[in-house]
């Protein structure tokens, strides 16, 4: 094998966000840009040599391109060997399950999640480390800090693409290179966590599902499980090839991007169960008959009914939970007696209490639940929780989630976004917000709601004690209702101020409100204290779910 050692400059701005690093697909094609990002995270991985990564991603513009020039680097610094997905193909989850069942060193997952894809949408690369689960702070800021004095990179020269649809071995140079079933080893998990025969009892009497793979990655996972081995109804799964640009989709599973599903889901005669994931599968939503269940109040639903599911039979060690996702979870778990987490938004703030066995089941409020079976949330897995219960209580879904509300109360909550905003009128938002700070508990704000608490919300993490700061601002209410401001780090373009709002309401006969009627006074409240539309010059969130 010949190595090239090809003379680069940095390129500014590649720092890795909570997911990684995201651009417009035109960036990542500009002559050396990804090469740089990876000859950065493999220079600060001085321990590669001769070690198994494992590369994948959710199958979008770029995608197949980006794999070619990763294995050729990966050949030329030193790896022994890489397990790539057939077509270049593997899901998060995925990607987490390949590396926990092989011990590999890490991953490289090639996905820029839910957003946009095409030839004019998005890219992203980001690192898992050899827990599954997304690199920690010290290693992606070690990446950013090598990527701003790179002056080469090492690629091997001379060498045919590999052949990514055919499965077994070849190779470049020395390395290794085996192209995998994408869904083999994650299937296989599937099976041990979860009561396939109830599951296929389930559809077998005439049970009826809808899954939009959003012409994703989850599209075979879900093909392969549902239709295959749990006997669903061919058609079950709706856009279920995944295409590079997913057909024209959003791949965002909610309510304002996954309108065919929800119009599916109306009416008498549609399905029994509803669900969606994004563009790399991590992600859900999930549906009954004219009934859309909150990422909040899932995850606490299936922690309440854990024990209903094989692979949780024995209980939960803890719960965890992103800062704005509701306090839904934490109601489930003080009734069962055990700890609730909450934790900076990104998953990779759930690995050291996953792998210290402090918490069973993780989620975010953006539709991102998952567990302990491997270090990155999990859409399908959240899916396949949902139809276990449904088949062993014979319930249907608003069933089960009105009989939790009635037990625990319900978390009214809904997130605000406002994309797009110039970034210097966010940060700009942002200061002025936490200026008020000091000033703002005691305040009265009308109708009833009085800040008990304001402030910039900062983590110690209880395993290894590193500290999180600025991880969004909180107005926490008496009796519970809250309002969280924080810029998010998903987007390409601009900034994105994400704005959450729960009320708590114990009252049963007040639990069947609409979400935005309910929380009409906290929107409210959150224009005027933070001053959202002067800052932003916009009149109306973008996206409201």
């Amino acid at each position: 094998m010949n190595i090239d050692t090809v003379s680069t400059r940095p390129f500014p701005g590649q720092r890795p966000g909570t997911s990684g690093l995201r651009k417009k697909v035109s960036v990542f094609q500009e002559p050396h840009y990804l090469e740089n990002f990876v000859q950065a995270l493999f220079d600060i991985l001085p321990d590669r040599t001769g070690q198994t990564l494992v590369v994948g991603g959710d199958g979008r513009f770029h995608n197949r391109a980006a794999v070619q020039t990763i294995l050729r680097m990966a050949a030329a610094n030193g790896f022994g060997k890489v397990l790539v997905g057939r077509s270049g193909l593997l899901s998060t989850p995925a990607v987490s399950a390949v590396i926990r069942k092989h011990a590999c060193f890490g991953g490289i997952i090639l996905s820029a999640s839910h957003n946009p894809g095409g030839p004019e949408g998005d890219f992203g690369i980001k690192y898992n480390i050899a827990n599954g689960g997304p690199a920690p702070e010290r290693i992606t800021e070690a990446i950013y800090a090598r990527s701003g004095v790179l002056s080469e990179y090492h690629i091997a020269a001379d060498t045919a693409d590999i052949d990514l649809e055919t499965l077994g071995t070849q190779r470049i140079g020395d390395m290794q290179v085996e192209v995998i079933d994408p869904v083999a080893d994650y299937a296989a998990l599937m099976q041990q966590l979860f009561d396939f025969d109830a599951m296929r009892a389930w559809f077998a009497k005439g049970g009826r599902m809808r899954f939009d793979a959003m012409s994703a990655v989850s599209g075979p996972y879900a093909r392969a499980i549902l239709e295959g081995m749990l006997g669903a109804p061919a058609g079950t799964v709706v856009n279920g090839e995944p295409l590079e640009d997913f057909g024209g989709h959003h791949p965002d599973p909610n309510p304002a991007h996954a309108t065919e599903l929800i119009a599916t889901m109306s009416g008498p005669q549609a399905p029994d169960f509803g669900a969606a994931s994004d563009g790399d599968a991590d992600r859900n939503m999930i549906l009954g008959r004219d009934f859309v269940v909150t990422p909040s109040d899932s995850l606490a639903i299936l922690a309440a009914n854990a024990t209903r599911v094989p692979g949780y039979r024995d209980g939960l060690a803890g719960i965890a939970r992103s800062m704005p996702t509701s306090c839904a979870a934490d109601a489930v778990a003080a009734a069962l007696g055990i700890p609730c987490h909450e934790t900076p938004t990104g998953w990779k703030f759930f690995g050291n209490l996953l792998d210290a066995g402090r918490a069973t089941l993780c989620g975010e409020e953006s539709y991102g639940t998952g567990s302990n079976h491997v270090r990155e949330k999990d859409g399908l897995w959240a899916v396949l929780f949902w139809l276990n219960l449904l088949a062993v209580t014979g319930q249907s879904v608003d069933t089960l989630v009105r009989a939790h509300w009635a037990r625990f109360g319900r978390h009214y909550y809904s997130r605000h976004d406002w994309e797009g905003i110039a970034t210097e009128r966010a940060d700009a938002l942002m200061a002025a917000l936490r200026a008020k700070l000091p000033d703002l508990p005691g305040r009265d704000c009308g109708a009833g709601l009085r800040i008990d608490q304001a402030d910039d919300f900062a983590y110690t993490d209880p395993v290894d004690g590193s500290v999180s700061t600025r991880q969004g601002v909180r107005l926490i209410f008496d009796g519970g209702s809250r309002v969280v401001f924080r810029l998010s780090g998903t987007g390409t373009e601009g900034a994105t101020l994400r704005v959450y709002l729960e009320r708590f309401e114990p009252d049963a006969s007040r639990h069947d409100l609409p979400a935005q009627t309910a929380l009409a006074e906290l929107i409210r409240i959150a224009d005027e204290i933070a001053a959202i539309r002067s800052h932003s010059g916009m009149a109306t969130p973008t996206v409201i779910t």
